[in-house]
């Protein structure tokens, strides 16, 4: 698999994402696709608990993240959104992370970030991390506090180490990562890790997300967050009939997937 893969239809991507700005190679268009892309494609793992392979061709992932309707997670979101990019003309360098968020364990570098070249200045897009990642691209500043809507983020430069924060009163570290380019391959065994490996959180249990500049809806498990920066509210999910009515109506995944995840879950006693 190379990155250049198949031209995307940018029209029906457009579409998906209800996107009807500029398309100049411009920091203003950079924004304005990073935001919608995060408000209307959910961050999700359905696929994994389906037991269905998780593709990285550009083919695969325009058909399920566009035509299909659904989401996916950081391999999936970030290989479609630099697809995009740079057939608009942007440059982009694809880059990988270590996961430091809320974890004592060492993780492998297993989550997708894109450093590109807008304006000339280096932004960091990130489409794909789910609950917690940026709405918006950050300029590449070592420890500048970014808002973004109800929230902050900044860059910590650590070394030849970079590592992306968020907080309020205080920061909090959600990646770390160099400026080393991936290759393919690199991608391909981190997704093979993700999707398979019994120490994967995406394959011990449902992670689906849906961001927006007023909220954050996190589902993890049977346990939902609202979060609107200022106040956050959590809840379980107690059942069946609500489950499937969070993932259709709050996440926006289609009925039919829902439906077989759904299904899938209860056989295991995890809905």
């Amino acid at each position: 698999m190379s990155h250049a893969g198949n031209r995307i239809d940018l029209d029906r991507y457009f579409a998906r994402i209800g996107y009807a700005g500029g398309t100049e190679p411009s920091p203003q268009t950079l924004a304005d696709l990073h935001l919608a892309h995060v408000r209307h494609i959910p961050f999700e793992n359905v696929d994994v608990l389906l037991g269905r392979p998780i593709r990285l061709d550009s083919d695969s992932l325009f058909a399920k993240l566009v035509t299909a309707g659904r989401g996916g997670y950081c391999f999936e979101q970030n290989h479609l959104f630099a697809a995009v990019l740079e057939q608009l003309g942007f440059a982009v360098q694809r880059l990988a992370a270590r996961v430091v968020w809320r974890t004592q364990r060492v993780l492998p570098r297993t989550h997708m970030l894109l450093r590109v070249e807008a304006g000339g200045r280096a932004w960091l897009a990130d489409v794909g991390f789910g609950g917690m990642g940026p709405l918006l691209p950050l300029a590449f500043e070592p420890d500048l506090a970014q808002p973004q809507f109800g929230w902050r983020y900044r860059l910590a430069g650590l070394d030849d180490t970079w590592q992306l924060q968020a907080g309020a009163d205080t920061w909090e570290s959600l990646y770390e990562f160099t400026l080393q380019a991936q290759a393919p391959a690199d991608y391909e065994m981190a997704n093979h890790y993700v999707s398979t490996h019994p120490d994967s959180r995406f394959v011990q249990g449902l992670i689906a997300h849906r961001l927006a500049p007023e909220r954050r809806l996190i589902l993890i498990g049977n346990e939902l967050t609202e979060d609107r920066g200022a106040a956050a509210t959590t809840r379980r999910v107690t059942d069946r009939v609500e489950l499937a009515a969070v993932l259709v109506d709050g996440i926006g995944l289609p009925a039919p997937d829902v439906a077989a995840l759904v299904d899938t879950l209860a056989t295991r006693g995890q809905a």
